[in-house]
């Protein structure tokens, strides 16, 4: 069974002695050090220009990565605050000997979910799927047989989730342990804390994805075992159960997107206001106040307070849903996400079928994702294909000058890291950069 005093580690790479609850500054303590640290970080500026669901769009009030993870970290908030406030009360001893207060758990919380996205590339999640794809199925899977399975896996399945790990932990350019944030932030930010492989053993929630490399490996099991989490069988793989908060920033996920993108889809003239705000009052029906709501006489008015009220409905439910299922969490137990066991489940499905259909499927969304599957390719040939030659000792003055990208960065002796490396690269790409260089590359200035 994991225990509260373990899993709110404030533990950080490098530290040679335990940092204390109580000795912490409480003007500003490690765990809002952690928040301010990924708001001041280059990875989080980069997602003002990534693709929430609409790629390349002009439209203002289109959510970006970077507007949806606020959002995500303000709903996180709440629902660690909450939480963390009926934890305190069931185990008094947490606040009386340790020092621990119920912000604290809102501040790991609303730490992990601002930077839940950091690793993603550009063009949404297509560019996951279009780097995997190169791998799999392009020029990339001329690599495989210099690879061992795991890490072949790693490229063809490439996910933001590890991607982000690496960006939060990884000593580069001399910055030694990345954004060195505490080991409850990491832990609660690590929604699938296993290997690559074996992929999807189960139907455990933790199983549907992964969440570490291969060079990031021993880093991460370090974590594991500081912050107590419990070992999983896994065919001798690294695999543990999640870190327990890492449920509420899921659900922060789970409640903005759900939501917010929708919000979108009718921002965008593509769901019609009547059968959004119809959606909607299914979901609050049982909270909204009539008389406000019939007092609104404007359209965008009413969609705003539905919206408002839609995701506190939500917030009470994840807390409550929580605080009930704490025992089964801590022991490892419990393997779904959170809002899977929502009394809103129906609500909740039919908001997402109407996303899907009008939003995500939408013709402007799928032209842009196939543009951005030909852009992230032919960048990944050109890069990897640079660090081929020069490795092999056959680089072209055109190499070169790609590799000129990278430079502060030591050439990788291996394949895999020269991969992962040319990866993590084009992962931290705009949207926007990510067109750029495809046009340079393509010889139009």
């Amino acid at each position: 069974m994991m225990h509260w005093e373990d899993l709110l580690s404030l533990q950080k790479q490098g530290d040679t002695k335990k940092r204390l609850r109580i000795e912490e500054n409480e003007s500003r303590t490690g765990f809002e050090v952690d928040y301010d640290r990924v708001i001041f970080s280059s990875a989080f500026r980069s997602l003002q220009d990534k693709t929430q669901v609409i790629p390349l769009s002009k439209t203002s009030f289109v959510h970006t990565r970077l507007t949806h993870s606020l959002e995500v970290s303000v709903v996180g908030r709440s629902l660690g605050r909450q939480v963390g406030k009926a934890i305190l009360e069931r185990h008094p001893h947490l606040h009386k000997v340790h020092g621990f207060q119920s912000t604290d758990f809102g501040a790991i919380v609303a730490a992990a979910s601002l930077a839940h996205d950091i690793g993603n590339p550009p063009f949404g999640h297509s560019g996951e799927k279009a780097i995997g794809t190169y791998f799999l199925s392009g020029k990339g899977k001329r690599f495989k047989s210099q690879l061992t399975p795991t890490q072949y896996q790693d490229l063809i399945d490439f996910e933001g989730n590890a991607n982000g790990f690496k960006i939060l932990t990884e000593t580069k350019n001399g910055v030694h342990g990345g954004l060195r944030l505490t080991f409850a932030t990491l832990g609660a930010f690590m929604k699938y804390p296993k290997e690559s492989l074996p992929k999807k053993p189960t139907k455990h929630i933790a199983d549907k994805k992964y969440g570490v490399f291969q060079n990031d490996v021993p880093f991460f099991t370090k974590v594991a075992e500081n912050l107590g989490l419990i070992k999983r069988e896994a065919d001798g793989k690294m695999s543990y159960h999640r870190h327990p908060l890492c449920f509420l920033v899921e659900a922060a996920d789970d409640i903005c997107y759900t939501i917010i993108d929708f919000e979108d889809g009718i921002n965008l003239g593509w769901i019609p206001e009547e059968t959004a705000l119809e959606y909607l009052l299914q979901l609050v029906k049982n909270t909204i106040n009539k008389e406000k709501y019939v007092a609104l006489s404007q359209p965008k008015d009413r969609l705003a307070y539905l919206r408002s009220l839609a995701i506190n409905t939500l917030i009470s439910e994840a807390v409550e849903l929580f605080i009930t299922n704490e025992e089964a969490i801590l022991k490892g137990d419990f393997t779904e996400a959170l809002l899977d066991k929502s009394r809103y489940q129906a609500q909740i499905t039919d908001i997402l079928k109407e996303s899907v259909s009008k939003v995500y499927q939408s013709p402007e969304v799928v032209e842009k994702e196939l543009a951005g599957y030909q852009i992230l390719s032919t960048l990944l040939e050109a890069y990897t294909t640079a660090f081929e030659n020069e490795i092999n000792g056959t680089a072209r003055h055109y190499d070169k000058l790609l590799l000129k990208t990278f430079e502060g960065t030591e050439t990788p002796s291996n394949t895999y890291d020269y991969l992962m490396l040319c990866c993590n690269h084009v992962s931290m790409l705009t949207d926007g950069q990510a067109l750029q260089l495809f046009q340079k590359i393509n010889g139009n200035l």
